[in-house]
Order: structure tokens, then C-alpha cells, then sequence
């Protein structure tokens, strides 16, 4: 059986959408080369290289959807947002509320983020809950293929700005380009069904604000995204080995976040533990605190969260990124409290 790795699944649900509708193009830093597949189906003029200035090339984007196009703009790294998100925070994410519904932004921001190769605190930020703070932007963060594509659909439809986070632990190409030897060296990396998926991918989209269980459990509830959840199913294996029964979450989706399934799952368990690869303060585990004491639950609670700039040593960057080592410990921390 033939299988697709999870930035090709991304590709061809861009590829399905450009087919039919010729007002989506992609642009961006090398996009000839890392969409080459695009490119060779496209051309230039639907594919088409930036310079190196995400300010730029992301304002033109702005103004590019609001004359009817629907851009899908890369930006290399999570971290090179800050240089470019005026024109997606003051901009894109306000203009359907300042214009009454007249105007709007339907852009796709796609754009790598995490760390755990040892690329340091520059170039392996999150920063999910940072842009999720924003309101008027969709925020979604996919942990496997399948869910990539539909979420990619579900974003390419939709008629206000998306930023589409794309960790590279689950991309190939990401690792392969850093020059960081593929995935050898790595201290955690996902296991083959994060990364790939069989082929052809179902044809659905999946919807935002729309959490996935993807593993029931009584005992307590891990609540992730991203490569975290394999984090969390990782710890949850170990867990099991001691009789300990433990949900996992993939939240999918930051904003909107899926407050229903949140109340619902760990009303049932009683204890939860986030693991958040973003920054502890102000942030995802924060808000997701706040969403089950303002519904009424008093769990026992603990995160995992990146609680400072992230070290380029590769034992230090180990200690500072949520890792299965220390989700177990949280998950014993709110079992026996």
C-alpha cells in the first residue's frame, strides 16, 4: 500500500482546491522549490517566489485576498512572523469587523513551527496561543496527515485569515532542508503513523473547533496538539502498563478551540494535564484552565509547557520542550494529588 507523508497531504489538498478554483495561488520564500509538486502542475504565475521579506510578501497577501484572490502565503518559520504581523494582526484579523462584513482577508498563513532538532529559541517557537490571543484569526495546528489535509480544505474555504502551523517533526522536508540529518539524532520523534498516512487520503474536511479523542482513558486526560499528542499517547502507553487508564485529546484546532469536548471529557476523569509546546505564561494550558473552572469543573491539573527561551544545546533544549518524560511525571503529579 502506498502511503503520503504529512506535507505532501497538505500539498494535494492545495492541489485539489487549485484545480478547481483558479483565484487560490501560493506564494512565498523558495515555494518553487519546496512545492516543486505545485509548481510543475501550476506554473509561475500560481506558484510564485518572494523575496526575502515576510512584511512584504505577507501585506501583499492581505491585499491580494481583499481584491478577491485567496493567497496561500508561506512563511518559513513560526519566528519570522514578528517581522510581518502587521499586516496579519492590524489587518487581516480586523478587517471583516471594521468594514461591517463588507470586506475580508480569506488567506492561508502556512507556516513551520516546534522544535526538538536543536535550532534554538529563534527558529523553534509556537507561538499558537500568541496569534490564537488575536481575534478574527482562525489558529489550527494538525499532529498527522489526514487531519492536515482536511483541516487544509476546511482553511482554503474558509473567508477570513487561517494560520495553518506545521511542526516540523512530522514534515520530512523540513528536517531534510535544516540540514540536520533527516531524523537521526532526534531525542523524540513521532512514530510512523503521524508522519504518514496511507494513500489515497480521505476526501473530507475537517471542520474547526473540532477536538478529536484519540484515545478514551477513566483515569485522567492528556489535552494536546501537534506532536505533542504523540507525546501524550506515548506517555499514555507507559501509564497503561501500571493499570492507569488515560484519555488523549488532539485539540486540532486553537482558535476556535473546542470548549465542549474539553468540559466533557475531563468532567468524566476529574484530572487533566496539558502539554503545550508553546510558553507556559499567557498562554494555551492558561486558557483551557480558564474554560473548565468557568464551566464548573475543580480538576486536579497540571501542564507541560516550554517555560523559557529555548536553548540551542541539544540537553538543555531536551529539559526546556515538553518531552513523554516529563508528561509522565505531570500525569503522576495529578494522580496522586
Amino acid at each position: 500500500m502506498s502511503s503520503v507523508g504529512f506535507a505532501e497531504a497538505i500539498d494535494d489538498a492545495i492541489a485539489e482546491r487549485m484545480a478547481v478554483d483558479p483565484a487560490i495561488l501560493v506564494f512565498g520564500e523558495d515555494v518553487q522549490l519546496l512545492r516543486r509538486n505545485l509548481y510543475a502542475r501550476f506554473g509561475a504565475e500560481r506558484v510564485r517566489n518572494a523575496p526575502i521579506s515576510e512584511a512584504a510578501f505577507l501585506g501583499a497577501a492581505v491585499g491580494a485576498a481583499m481584491a478577491g484572490l485567496r493567497p496561500v502565503v508561506e512563511i518559513m518559520m513560526a519566528d519570522f512572523l514578528t517581522v510581518a504581523v502587521d499586516a496579519l494582526v492590524n489587518h487581516a484579523a480586523k478587517l471583516a469587523d471594521f468594514s461591517g462584513g463588507s470586506w475580508g482577508a480569506p488567506m492561508v498563513v502556512r507556516v513551520a513551527c516546534g522544535g526538538g532538532y536543536g535550532d534554538g529559541g529563534q527558529h523553534e517557537q509556537s507561538l499558537w496561543g500568541w496569534l490564537a490571543h488575536i481575534p478574527g484569526m482562525a489558529v489550527v495546528v494538525p499532529s498527522n496527515p489526514v487531519d492536515a489535509a482536511g483541516l487544509m480544505r476546511t482553511a482554503l474555504a474558509h473567508d477570513g485569515p487561517v494560520v495553518f502551523l506545521e511542526h516540523k517533526l512530522l514534515a520530512d522536508n523540513w528536517l531534510e532542508a535544516l540540514g540536520r540529518g533527516g531524523r537521526s539524532g532526534l531525542e523524540f520523534d513521532v512514530p510512523p503513523a503521524g508522519a504518514r498516512a496511507a494513500h489515497p487520503l480521505p476526501a473530507n474536511r475537517v471542520a474547526f473547533g473540532r477536538a478529536s479523542v484519540v484515545r478514551s482513558g477513566g483515569s485522567l486526560t492528556l489535552v494536546s496538539l501537534g506532536v505533542g499528542v504523540h507525546q501524550a499517547l506515548e506517555a499514555a502507553e507507559a501509564l497503561a502498563e501500571d493499570g492507569i487508564s488515560a484519555g488523549v485529546i488532539d485539540l486540532r484546532s486553537v482558535s476556535p478551540l473546542d470548549r465542549g469536548c474539553l468540559v466533557e471529557q475531563v468532567g468524566q476523569t476529574g484530572r487533566v494535564v496539558v502539554v503545550d509546546e508553546d510558553y507556559l505564561r499567557f498562554g494555551l494550558s492558561g486558557e483551557i484552565a480558564a474554560c473548565l473552572l468557568e464551566a464548573g469543573l475543580r480538576p486536579r491539573f497540571a501542564r507541560v509547557a516550554t517555560e523559557g527561551t529555548i536553548p540551542f544545546a541539544r540537553h538543555l533544549e531536551r529539559s526546556a520542550l515538553p518531552n513523554p518524560d516529563r508528561v509522565m511525571r505531570a500525569c503522576r503529579q495529578v494522580l496522586s494529588s
